[in-house]
């Protein structure tokens, strides 16, 4: 076990992690701990097993049902008193109801439970898309960022950019000789991408820096803004390969979006199908940086940056080990 410094045991809070199994929710835990700080997970009944042996040994996880009323008060924060409520949870699909049940429902309960127990400070993981909320799963998030904003506690909202996981989709398709599929030209976007770790510390540094207290935080990774195209340039020179880069009209998900939409009307499979098929389209389309509203567009040198790791090293990391990526959620192509 590491031994903490006295400036971290000065600075100990009890904490409460919503979404603590998750890649991001681990990145968390651990830099809260590192923090001196005492970190209580509620998990979900079937995730419990697989949880006690992913999350750090010092950290406490209580399995329970967080979705249903009632059970968080009672097997998640059971009666004890927490300084601070923070959330890595989030919908696995982004399907309206599969958000609102999530991003806002579960949430909202949650908040319910942290102002009863005495909680003073939430800090919520967030997504920089809600900038332009087109889709439920943006719609629910912002609806809950506002009630948040509303409730009386301190909060910190943090709004990440991509992920590393997010972007590297496509390793695996290559490594098997297909092209590297872009949309448009490939520069139709740009990201600032952030590591699971590097983002972890941000969301448990908030917990202690008042510059970060009742603010709604942008934050991406260290370095300039990168393309698609450039993230599939960088991949073939790692592979030591030609680049196969296979361009992929946006037209083409306008055609899918249309035809899911019309048999979405008598099923609800299809119409989720459809939902699916706008968020594909929103990233292939929109910048993953902070909006302009003056001038319309996206701004690279208004996206705050945190962290050391760089995209880059990660697949370099990955090809040399050629290591297979566990995408879950992130699995697009």
């Amino acid at each position: 076990m590491t031994t903490k410094s006295p400036e971290a045991l000065r600075g100990s809070k009890r904490v409460v992690v919503l979404g603590g199994t998750g890649t991001i929710g681990r990145a968390t835990v651990a830099a809260l701990l590192e923090r001196g700080h005492r970190v209580i997970c509620p998990v979900r009944p079937e995730s419990y097993r697989k949880g006690r042996m992913q999350l750090h040994p010092d950290a406490e996880i209580r399995p329970c049902e967080i979705t249903k009323p009632g059970a968080l008060a009672r097997d998640g924060f059971g009666g004890e008193t927490f300084d601070a409520l923070v959330s890595c949870l989030a919908s696995r699909t982004g399907a309206p109801r599969d958000a609102w049940a999530i991003d806002y429902a579960a949430h909202s309960q949650a908040l319910a439970v942290a102002r009863d127990v005495g909680i003073s400070h939430m800090v919520l993981l967030s997504a920089i898309c809600v900038q332009r909320p087109r889709l439920e799963f943006q719609k629910a998030k912002l609806a809950f960022e506002e009630e948040l904003i509303g409730s009386g506690l301190t909060f910190s909202i943090v709004r990440p950019t991509a992920y590393f996981k997010s972007l590297s989709g496509q390793i695996d398709r290559v490594r098997r000789g297909k092209p590297y599929l872009v949309f448009g030209t490939g520069r139709l976007t740009a990201c600032k991408p952030i590591s699971d770790r590097d983002l972890g510390v941000y969301l448990a540094e908030c917990l202690d820096d008042e510059c970060r207290w009742n603010r709604v935080l942008p934050i991406g990774g260290p370095g300039p803004a990168i393309t698609p195209l450039a993230q599939a340039k960088r991949l073939f020179e790692l592979l030591d390969e030609t680049p196969r880069v296979r361009r992929v009209p946006v037209m083409l998900l306008d055609a899918i979006i249309m035809g899911l939409s019309v048999l979405g009307t008598v099923s609800g499979r299809l119409r989720d199908k459809a939902e699916l098929a706008r968020i594909g389209r929103y990233y292939a389309t929109e910048s993953m940086l902070v909006f302009d509203e003056a001038s319309g567009g996206y701004d690279a040198d208004a996206t705050p940056s945190t962290g050391a790791d760089n995209l880059y090293d990660f697949y370099a990391k990955v090809v040399a080990q050629d290591a297979k990526i566990d995408l879950g959620e992130h699995a697009v192509f």
